[in-house]
């Protein structure tokens, strides 16, 4: 049961009362004619033979408002994506599946290359770049949510109070963001986010003093979920990074982009888990070593650009005052995991700490090495003023691989 308590510079809406699932559809489906909707699931080929993503395609088999589900497809050979079109087709939705290392759409990359508008490195970030162009390109909704394929726990409720506030007429909304308690198998999980985003964001803001930014990152209860929903125009303008990054980064442009009561956040599930990323202290490219690199380096460059500067001395500090906050909040998880029961391994709660820390201090040496550094993916408009039918070229792509490769 969440409770009613509003914090910081957002909106939280929150899970009062359970309401059921088919009270919220019944109300999206009235939505739908002034608000048609997309889904978006960004995929690697390995996920359609794991365990989350059957069931659900199931559930979503069972969703009566979307207008449309766009799965982009990652890692994929011919007959792979063949199997991802025969998967994907029990959807009673009109489905697009973007074969994006299919001929048509590696055209398409090289097309954008030549003018430096691709994205730069493989991953969410790039595979979650095309699923929008494709949103854009097909005009089919005014309103979009995304969310992962491996989520263990899922259930349609989850779609439906993650899209509500930007589908609903009647709100202001131009983003949501989704978060939940990541508690599963008896455990607290989420280790990134607890151990380094939270810890961090309250040592800059001591190292480097009063700042809004920091200020409106603190306010989201779980600013690494992977699940949000857009007011589909902001898709328009969105430069995203394209590796781990990509959370903060997203929250970093709508805050660039739009007033913070345009901004929310909703509780969308009871219980969450997905697969879990070794921590790989022995490979800094790899797992939650890699990630919480990325993330240092998010923080560290949207805080440039908001003009604060940085230095050797200043990053030492910076992982100093991180280090200790992080320790506090390992004794904070451990009395909460106590009180309601739940297993807590203290000694890997703090070597993940520790990993983080050397990460913390590797990020700024990496941003005070490469001051050129540019790991945003152009936004859509600046694709389209440079190549101005591009979003026809990609949605014919689009079209044609689907309509020869399906079953």
């Amino acid at each position: 049961m969440g409770d009613f308590y509003q914090n910081g510079i957002i909106t939280t809406l929150h899970n009062l009362v359970r309401r059921p699932v088919e009270d919220l559809e019944a109300e999206l489906m009235s939505f739908r004619k002034a608000r048609p909707m997309s889904l978006v699931l960004p995929s690697l080929y390995s996920e359609l033979e794991g365990p989350a993503l059957k069931n659900i395609v199931q559930e979503l088999g069972k969703v009566p408002y979307l207008d449309q589900v766009v799965i982009g497809l990652d890692r994929a050979s011919e007959a792979e994506y063949r199997h991802a079109l025969e998967y994907f087709s029990e959807l009673p939705q009109n489905f697009k599946v973007l074969w994006n290392d299919g001929p048509r759409l590696r055209a398409i990359d090289l097309k954008l290359r030549e003018q430096n508008l691709a994205p730069t490195e493989m991953g969410k970030g790039r595979n979650v770049w095309y699923c929008f162009g494709y949103v854009l390109a097909s005009g089919v909704s005014k309103s979009v949510a995304l969310h992962d394929c491996d989520i263990l726990t899922y259930s349609r409720d989850l779609v439906a109070r993650l899209i509500y506030p930007v589908a609903n007429p009647g709100f202001n909304y131009m983003f949501c963001k989704g978060y939940y308690a990541r508690v599963a198998d008896g455990k607290m999980n989420g280790r990134v986010s607890r151990l380094l985003v939270t810890p961090l964001i309250r040592a800059l803001k001591k190292v480097c003093g009063p700042n809004d930014f920091l200020d409106y990152l603190d306010s989201y209860r779980y600013p690494l979920a992977g699940e949000f929903s857009f007011r589909t125009d902001v898709i328009n303008d969105l430069r995203i990074p394209s590796d781990w990054g990509l959370e903060i980064g997203v929250l970093s442009e709508m805050k660039r982009n739009y007033a913070t009561n345009r901004l929310c956040q909703v509780d969308i599930a009871d219980v969450y888990d997905h697969k879990h990323q070794e921590l790989s202290p022995e490979d800094a490219s790899k797992g939650l070593s890699k990630m919480s690199m990325d993330i240092a380096k998010a923080l560290f460059r949207k805080l440039a650009t908001n003009g604060e500067i940085f230095s050797n001395e200043k990053f030492r500090t910076i992982k100093a005052s991180y280090f200790r906050i992080a320790l506090d909040f390992v004794e904070t998880y451990q009395n909460d995991a106590i009180i309601n029961g739940l297993t807590f391994d203290r000694h890997k709660e703090e070597k993940a700490v520790e990993l983080f820390a050397q990460n913390v201090m590797r990020a700024g040496a990496y941003f005070l090495d490469n001051p050129m550094d540019t790991p945003f993916i152009p936004s859509w408009n600046r694709v389209t003023s440079a190549i101005p039918d591009i979003k026809e070229q990609l949605l014919e792509a689009v079209e044609l691989d689907n309509e020869e490769f399906r079953p």
